[in-house]
């Protein structure tokens, strides 16, 4: 009587998550002991004021920042001291807060740069990131230089989702899109969260984090001092800023 071997569940999608943070520059305390989770197929965002410690909390997870005590692991592996470059291998992409697009290449090939160095080789990934972003018409051969703010956003977020990423790290994403290139951005994050990316959005824009966001943390002084349903939270800290 033939055997059958059991078949093997996929293995879920990997969790970026850091345990217990420590970063300094020189004496200040930028971190004070962060644990975070950034699942899969859930959009996480991070906000604060300036000097909480978002950025180099976005920093350590990203790899260009080393902490000074803590880990930070993907799906259960180590890897706080890997390069950046080795984590976009990994699957773990990330955007700038100021622009950083190539601008003597074109669009198209700007975003080409994205999958070269993402995580799988597929020939199809540069079509479908500038479809997805509405960058499949005649701006895909222009060069980027002296493309407006909004559409450069685009050609960055495009060039990052064209390696396949499985988490996707966005430092003000919104940041020089108008109201309408907002909800289209929102509609695309939700889209590919839907497909079991995990995105974490450090974000000033309220609203945006409002309307997208499945959980929120607040920062404040190198720590994660509130998190919950952006709902909740938000309220919460519109309250704690309106008493006096």
């Amino acid at each position: 009587m033939p055997t059958h071997k059991p078949a093997h569940a996929p293995a879920p999608p990997p969790t970026l998550t850091t345990r217990h943070l420590l970063a300094r520059y020189g004496r200040f305390t930028a971190l004070d002991g962060v644990d975070l989770d950034i699942p899969p197929g859930r959009i996480t965002a991070l906000v604060g004021p300036n000097g909480a410690g978002k950025s180099t909390l976005f920093h350590c997870l990203a790899g260009t920042v080393r902490p000074a005590r803590g880990r930070v692991l993907f799906g259960g592996r180590d890897i706080t001291r890997l390069s950046a470059h080795t984590r976009t291998r990994l699957g773990i992409a990330r955007t700038f807060q100021q622009l950083a697009v190539f601008p003597s290449l074109t669009v198209a090939d700007n975003v080409r740069v994205g999958a070269e160095q993402g995580r799988i080789a597929d020939p199809g990934a540069v079509e479908r990131a500038l479809r997805l972003f509405g960058l499949d018409g005649p701006v895909r051969a222009l060069p980027a230089a002296g493309l407006p703010t909004g559409t450069l956003r685009r050609v960055e977020l495009a060039r990052a989702l064209a390696g396949g990423p499985r988490v996707l790290l966005l430092d003000e994403p919104a940041a020089g899109l108008d109201t309408a290139e907002a909800a289209a951005l929102a509609r695309v994050l939700k889209a590919l969260a839907a497909d079991g990316t995990a995105l974490l959005v450090v974000e000033h824009d309220l609203d945006l984090v409002a309307d997208l966001a499945d959980v929120v943390h607040v920062m404040a002084a190198g720590r994660i001092i509130a998190s919950g349903p952006p709902g909740r939270v938000l309220d919460a800290l519109a309250a704690r800023e309106a008493t006096p």
